[in-house]
C-alpha cells in the first residue's frame, strides 16, 4: 500500500480526522505496517504498552482473562484504534487482542503517539471521548451482568 493510501485510511479514523495532512503523512511514514493471520495475537494482556494499533482492514477480538478462560469483550473493525490505554496509563496491557480474520494495521510507537497528543489537543479530546464511551459501555455491561 502506498503512503497516500495509508494517510487516507488514517483520515477515516476519528482520532486523526482533524490532523493536518502533513502530520498524517509523518505519522504514516513513522508507523510500521503489520499483518496478522486469523488467530494471531497482536499483544497479550499484561504485556508492556509500547504501541497503539490502527486497524486498516480485517477485524480483531478483544479478550480478557478469567478463571474460566479468555472472554471476548469486544470486536474491532477497520478505522479502530487499540492499545492506547496502556500507553496513556503507562501500564501493562489490559486485554489480549487477537486477529479474527486476516488483519492489516499500522503500529504507532508510544513516543510518536504521545508526541501527537501534545501537538494536537483535539486528538487528546477525541481520545478522552473514545475512552469515556468505552467506560460507559463497560459499566452498562457490568450492570446487565449483575442483574442477570
Amino acid at each position: 500500500m502506498l503512503l497516500k493510501d495509508e494517510v487516507g485510511m488514517l483520515q477515516r479514523v476519528p482520532l486523526f480526522s482533524g490532523i493536518e495532512l502533513a502530520k498524517l503523512k509523518l505519522l504514516a511514514f513513522t508507523s510500521d505496517r503489520v499483518s496478522y493471520s486469523a488467530g494471531q495475537i497482536l499483544f497479550r494482556q499484561g504485556d508492556e504498552g509500547d504501541a497503539a494499533y490502527v486497524i486498516l482492514s480485517g477485524s480483531a477480538d478483544i479478550l480478557v482473562d478469567s478463571d474460566s478462560g479468555p472472554i471476548k469483550v469486544a470486536e474491532l473493525m477497520p478505522n479502530s484504534i487499540v492499545g492506547e490505554i496502556a500507553i496513556l496509563c503507562n501500564s501493562s496491557r489490559t486485554a489480549t487482542v487477537r486477529a479474527a480474520s486476516q488483519l492489516e494495521a499500522l503500529r504507532i510507537r508510544k513516543d510518536h503517539f504521545l508526541r501527537l497528543m501534545k501537538e494536537f489537543p483535539e486528538m487528546t479530546i477525541e481520545i478522552l471521548r473514545v475512552l469515556a464511551d468505552r467506560l460507559s459501555h463497560t459499566t452498562a455491561d457490568l450492570i446487565d451482568a449483575r442483574s442477570a
